[in-house]
């Protein structure tokens, strides 16, 4: 998809207000199933009550309220017109999805899609393509593709100009391949299948989810090289970073090349962890345990990430912003009250905030 110009009818086209504020909030958010009713989620029988439906777009709207976010990626919308005028209520006034998700039977939604909202202007918008000869050279089929198409948003920020938001939802560790007992089969030879599917289709999986980031991470260089615009990475990355699928997105060192040209230009195209930075703004004063994002059972991991560029490191030496505060909403995961959680999202919100440097 070319990059395209945002949809005017989603903005407001009056001078915006003198801008004063010092510092920059970026969220990732995870709705969980954003689907208006009457419409099904998957199955035919997965339909929000309208009384839910309101009370998942209440949940939605306090968070927006109290936590502030200036630029939010958003990830799981099936309605994004419903989310457009939520949003717009709380005062984003710049909206864009690059995509919509597949409807089967009429009314069974499917393959939800990502979204952006920013309360300063999306200049431009575009889907991000995978390099598809370079999918070839590394063992995938010549009609590889993102499992949910990446949206790069370039918004016009204060103090700092255009930035390339990207968004994305990286595919699920659901195995691609799945089996469904059969009679023909005894109660062992079923478990047997299962497991080999499990295995197989896991890995998959895993191929799928590892791919999609390396080919955004290439095509994110390649438009820096161009651009030169500073990068944010906003998502759901159903996955660790630290645990080998993913670990390319922070690769921050080069083979065979001089510490002199890998000191002089690695650092204008590496991406580093929002987490890892907010620690090297406090200087290790506090000992702080990272929250999870998601939960299986009682276990939590990390899934849900912010990666920037080096224009938000305050340890390189032309950066504009610090990471000063990075915060997880978890509540609804760890201490949820079913009158104000029962339709929020099974995943925790990250937010961090940039503060100028001076």
């Amino acid at each position: 998809m070319p990059e395209t110009k945002p949809n005017c009818s989603s903005i407001n086209l009056l001078t915006p207000p003198l801008v004063t504020n010092l510092t920059l909030k970026f969220a990732t958010f995870n709705l969980f199933n954003y689907l208006e009713p009457p419409a099904a989620c998957y199955d035919f029988d997965r339909i929000y009550s309208i009384e839910q439906w309101h009370k998942k777009q209440n949940w939605i709207s306090a968070y927006l309220q109290e936590q502030q976010p200036d630029v939010i990626g958003f990830q799981e919308v099936f309605s994004p017109e419903s989310l457009r005028e939520l949003v717009a209520r709380q005062g984003y006034r710049y909206f864009e999805v690059v995509d919509q998700a597949e409807v089967h039977d009429e009314f069974i939604y499917r393959s939800p899609v990502v979204a952006i909202a920013s309360r300063f202007p999306i200049v431009a918008v575009a889907a991000v393509q995978p390099d598809k000869d370079l999918a070839q050279c590394i063992g995938l089929s010549d009609d590889f593709n993102f499992s949910r198409k990446v949206l790069r948003a370039t918004v016009d920020l204060p103090h700092i100009g255009q930035c390339d938001c990207y968004v994305v939802h990286f595919k699920s560790k659901r195995p691609v391949i799945e089996h469904e007992n059969s009679r023909e089969l005894n109660a062992e030879q079923n478990i047997i299948e299962k497991l080999k599917n499990q295995i197989a289709g896991g890995w998959g999986s895993s191929v799928q989810r590892g791919s999609e980031a390396a080919l955004l991470l290439v095509e994110m260089i390649k438009r820096r090289a161009v651009k030169g615009l500073p990068m944010i990475l906003l998502g759901d990355f159903n996955n660790q970073l630290n645990d080998g699928i993913l670990e390319h997105l922070l690769t921050d060192t080069l083979r065979f090349v001089s510490k002199f040209d890998s000191d002089a230009y690695l650092n204008k195209y590496i991406l580093k962890d929002g987490w890892d930075l907010y620690q090297t703004t406090i200087n290790g004063q506090a000992n702080i345990t990272r929250p999870a994002t998601h939960y299986y059972g009682a276990v939590g991991s990390v899934l849900d990430y912010i990666l920037l560029s080096c224009e938000f490191d305050p340890n390189y030496q032309a950066s504009l912003f610090e990471l000063s505060d990075y915060h997880t909403y978890e509540r609804h995961l760890i201490n949820p009250i079913f009158a104000r959680d029962s339709e929020s999202t099974d995943h925790g919100i990250v937010m961090v905030t940039l503060t100028l440097r001076s």
